[in-house]
């Protein structure tokens, strides 16, 4: 009796013990992890600009391909290629030994219908001859010196001159080559290269962005005049230092390539730029108090943006934006966000709506 009654004490004990011992204290490694300390970042609308760009081809002002109006042999070549010239600067000279005597020849012919003009009217006049008789002879005169006309004419063909002031392209034709206004290839070509042509090509796409960019006039039409200056990179990836103006915009869309043509002009002062050249046109896009957000602050959900607003108390919460164009940095938005809000810019792919972090700025 003594043994049962000792078991059931020690019974007694181990359940008292289980219902009012004290609760074990939790291993360290289990504690509450402290909130993620995150940079954040306020937004403030600013005016932004980005640059589209677009390859575009060079050139001159004026090229001005040289041809010949009379066949001829070369007899003398007086520029060399390369070479600057003014306008009116004589360029080739023809041979004119056919010619001088074509005009020898049409200039006897006049001298012999003025001799028999001048033999029929007093015939006419003492009435031994009719008036049309004369009135032949003078028809006869006038197509004689129309004759002789058109070859002096052509005696002056053979000085070639340039018609602009500009620069000599190649000459792929010397002195003695027989030359005609049916050849295959023009004797030079004269290039104006004071100011630069550079045209470019748009889409449909581009284009009517273009036109929402641009300056309106009273008209609600593209006011070129009052539109941003553009920027010209070159071959070798440097800017050109003067800026360009957009000069024209074809509106009227090629069925077959589906894009229209523009053109910007750019001052060659300093004769850097080469007819021919190919570079890039950077036309700029401003937008008027915008706000740009950095691509590392931005998740992707179900095909929309999202960044995390903190709220006062540091929780955060995903808010859609509303794209309106790239930069290279990130994206810009325009509508939907207050002056003030500020977003979470790092570790978005690691946080979750309604965590609360540890604001860093």
């Amino acid at each position: 009796m003594k043994k049962l009654s000792i078991l059931g004490l020690l019974s007694a004990g181990l359940l008292l013990s289980s219902c009012f011992g004290t609760t074990p204290t939790p291993p360290a490694g289990g504690a509450t992890p402290p909130p993620p300390s995150l940079k954040v970042g306020e937004l403030t609308p600013q005016d932004i600009t980005i640059y589209n760009e677009f390859s575009t081809t060079l050139e001159g002002k004026q090229n001005v391909e040289i041809w010949p109006k009379v066949s001829g042999f070369i007899q003398h070549v007086y520029v060399e290629e390369g070479q600057k010239i003014k306008k009116g600067q004589l360029l080739f000279k023809l041979e004119t030994q056919t010619l001088n005597q074509d005009a020898n020849a049409a200039k006897a012919s006049v001298n012999v219908a003025q001799v028999e003009v001048n033999k029929l009217k007093p015939l006419v006049e003492k009435n031994i001859i009719s008036e049309v008789q004369l009135e032949t002879a003078k028809a006869q005169l006038e197509q004689a010196k129309a004759n002789y006309e058109s070859v002096a004419s052509n005696i002056s063909y053979s000085r070639i001159t340039s018609p602009v002031d500009g620069y000599i392209g190649e000459i792929p034709f010397k002195t003695g080559a027989l030359v005609s206004s049916n050849m295959g290839k023009p004797l030079t070509t004269v290039s104006d290269i004071s100011q630069v042509r550079a045209y470019f090509s748009l889409n449909e796409k581009e284009l009517l962005k273009l036109k929402e960019s641009m300056p309106k006039n009273d008209k609600n039409q593209m006011d070129l005049e009052k539109a941003p200056e553009v920027k010209l990179v070159m071959i070798n990836g440097k800017e050109y230092p003067e800026p360009g103006r957009i000069a024209m915009i074809n509106t009227i869309i090629n069925s077959t390539t589906g894009s229209v043509t523009a053109r910007a002009d750019f001052e060659n002062k300093n004769n850097i730029l080469s007819s021919g050249s190919t570079g890039k046109i950077k036309i700029p896009t401003i937008y008027k108090n915008a706000y740009e957000i950095p691509q590392a602050a931005t998740i992707d959900l179900q095909g929309k943006k999202l960044v995390y607003v903190l709220k006062d108390d540091n929780t955060i919460t995903t808010m859609p934006i509303d794209i309106i164009a790239n930069t290279q940095k990130g994206y810009i938005v325009e509508n939907g966000i207050e002056k003030g809000t500020t977003i979470v810019l790092e570790g978005v792919t690691k946080i979750k709506d309604g965590m609360t972090i540890s604001p860093v700025k």
